[in-house]
């Protein structure tokens, strides 16, 4: 459903979200490390995030990445997803037919437009800070150890 770099941007994002409700800012080797992805792969994604101003980026000795808490909760899952991948799941066919539109619906426009619908309310109304509430108590994780 989401590319890979979507996929590694929000588990970026959200961990920064935990790290930074701790006063942490955490360093691009730190976060590659703990959401299981390539080094180099990951500094490509947060360069996008902090372009798209969702995490900020502090540069020197102890500098790295953090979110401001009351930003956290600003910021959507719908924001990560359009900063990474663009707005294609908001507004695609779910066969991918260029065509596809009300008038003229391909055979799983009815169902695939209810689907988008949840999706697109679930990611719009889904914040950063919401999901690294579940990483604070252990009720969720984002990688094995």
């Amino acid at each position: 459903m989401f590319s890979k770099s979507c996929e590694y941007g929000i588990r970026a994002m959200i961990y920064i979200a935990g790290e930074s409700l701790k006063e942490r800012r955490v360093s691009l080797k730190d976060i590659a490390q703990d959401i299981d992805s390539p080094v180099a792969f990951t500094a490509k994604i947060l360069q996008q995030l902090s372009r798209n101003n969702l995490v900020d980026s502090v540069k020197g000795p102890t500098g790295g990445f953090e979110i401001q808490p009351g930003r956290m909760k600003k910021i959507s899952l719908g924001a990560i997803v359009k900063a990474i991948d663009g707005d294609g799941i908001f507004k695609t066919c779910g066969l991918g037919l260029k065509e596809c539109s009300e008038k003229r619906p391909c055979p799983v426009h009815n169902q695939f437009k209810s689907i988008r619908e949840n999706l697109c309310r679930m990611l719009d109304e889904t914040s950063v800070f919401e999901l690294s509430q579940g990483l604070k108590d252990g009720s969720t994780f984002l990688r094995h150890k």
